[in-house]
């Protein structure tokens, strides 16, 4: 197949990448500003459990401006500045409230934090990460009110599709609890995203690979995804160094030719936010990729995708013919 073969996405690039997304929706780059508005999480307070998932540690995804003693104001205004040095190419911003579980509160203080972030004009719109168990419909009601004015996506946590792992990592939640609350959300016009994780104990290649054509079922307009990376301080870490046998990671080039073949059963509307996570190797308690960064990885899966001829969705549904 040729180079400039138009895919389903409307372009010649092998997945439905993040950029072409936003530069097709506002006609220019739109930079995200992680926030982090002081919320906890259900798995940490004692409402489900407590500690935790075992994986976590949000520290080692959180920027230096990000901090919830400072306003919300004031984190985005310290984020443009920052990617006003580093990347001078953003005019327009997402403020995305990455940090535990960001719809974790009362309706009227989730109304009081987003409509902090929407105040200032550069920002576009909203991206809140949170779980599957901290929504209810009156606040998709209030987030569909917000998705007719400004941009909107919830992005729901929903790590493996497997109930037996979520357990396994204390995430304290199901996946038919994720599948109501993609549904319900997307029910309401509101932009649906996910995150997945790969490589978690007990999960074979096979297993991992399979999720490709459960995901590729519910009604998700994003969705990225991350390779297991083991932070110091976590409860996992203290399972990895207590048995490292449970633990199998994947090299560098073994995840790009993984995720090449994930990528070929997903729906190929699905728009690929991140396929892989860098984190400083300070963080890392288990082996990592070094400090590969994103941009690397990206050019690593572009080439890749070029050498099969092969591209998203290439075989979604093979299955089902």
């Amino acid at each position: 197949m040729s180079q400039q073969q138009i895919f389903p996405w409307g372009d010649s690039r092998r997945f439905n990448s993040y950029s072409r997304y936003f530069k097709n929706l506002f006609g220019e780059r739109v930079q995200k500003l992680t926030i982090d508005a002081g919320f906890t999480c259900p798995n940490r307070d004692g409402k489900v459990a407590r500690g935790g998932c075992t994986f976590c540690l949000n520290d080692a995804f959180n920027p230096s401006y990000c901090s919830p003693e400072k306003s919300i104001r004031q984190q985005l205004e310290e984020g443009i500045e920052f990617h006003v040095k580093r990347y001078q190419k953003a005019s327009r911003y997402l403020a995305y409230f990455q940090a535990y579980s960001n719809t974790y509160a009362p309706l009227e203080r989730l109304k009081e934090i987003y409509s902090q972030a929407l105040d200032l004009p550069e920002v576009v719109g909203i991206v809140v990460g949170t779980r599957p168990d901290c929504v209810d419909e009156e606040k998709l009601d209030f987030f569909a009110e917000l998705s007719e004015k400004k941009y909107v996506t919830i992005e729901y946590g929903i790590e493996s599709c497997y109930n037996d792992t979520l357990e396994r990592v204390n995430r304290g939640h199901t996946y038919e609890q994720a599948v109501w609350a993609i549904e319900q959300t997307a029910k309401r016009h509101i932009k649906v995203g996910a995150h997945m994780m790969f490589g978690f104990p007990g999960e074979t290649r096979a297993r991992m690979l399979a999720q490709s054509e459960i995901l590729s079922k519910l009604p998700l307009n994003t969705i990225k995804f991350h390779q297991l990376q083991i932070f110091k301080g976590t409860h996992m870490a203290k399972e990895y160094e207590q048995n490292p046998k449970q633990f199998r990671f994947f090299g560098l080039q073994e995840y790009i030719d993984f995720f090449v073949e994930f990528l070929e059963h997903l729906n190929p509307s699905f728009v690929v936010e991140r396929f892989a996570g860098e984190v400083p190797p300070r963080y890392q308690a288990g082996p990592g990729w070094g400090l590969v960064r994103n941009e690397q990885l990206v050019s690593m899966l572009d080439k890749r995708l070029a050498e099969l001829d092969t591209w998203q969705g290439r075989l979604f549904g093979a299955s089902e013919r």
